[in-house]
């Protein structure tokens, strides 16, 4: 199969998870990034904490780190991991907008990246559910992965801007 191939296809086109038994096992990090957008009310009340709910940032953060652990169970073709930590972390990026970033690493034989997407996409999710009862325009937006490292397709950090023109990395 040429190295650029589809790896989760097999010749007749059929989908199957990939056989990683025979790679390496080495140390593995991803780091993934989301943005909410919210009315700055709502950003007010998620500082003060003053939501009924109860501490968003907190709910969101353990939310993040039990989706990050069950990827393998809500994408089908991802391995089940062991996963060593999953750091996930709120920044205030404006009056309107939360940085989400999720960190995972695992000493294992494929990538964390889809762990790390799920932590901060899971992460948006719950603090939307958080606050929707005050703010309905909550959107989960740019989630993506911001670096990669591990295994043998090496480090990959992301060198384009988001939408709002600044650059990922520099985002959190």
């Amino acid at each position: 199969m040429p190295d650029d191939a589809l790896t989760h296809l097999t010749p007749e086109g059929h989908v199957r998870m990939v056989d990683v038994g025979r790679k390496e096992i080495t140390e593995r990090r991803a780091v993934a990034a989301a943005t909410v957008v919210l009315q700055p009310a709502t950003l007010r009340a998620i500082q003060s904490n003053a939501i009924a709910k109860g501490n968003v940032f907190e709910t969101a953060r353990i939310a993040g780190i039990q989706g990050a652990k069950r990827t393998s169970e809500l994408i089908p073709l991802c391995h089940p991991l062991r996963v060593t930590s999953i750091a996930v972390d709120f920044s205030v990026l404006g009056p309107d907008r939360i940085g989400i970033r999720a960190t995972v690493t695992a000493t294992d034989r494929t990538g964390v990246e889809m762990e790390a997407m799920t932590a901060a996409a899971v992460a948006g999710l719950t603090l939307y559910d958080m606050v929707k009862a005050i703010d309905r325009e909550v959107v989960v937006t740019e989630l993506r992965l911001l670096e990669k490292s591990g295994g043998k397709s090496g480090h990959f950090v992301r060198s384009e801007p988001t939408s709002s023109g600044t650059p990922a990395a520099a985002t959190e």
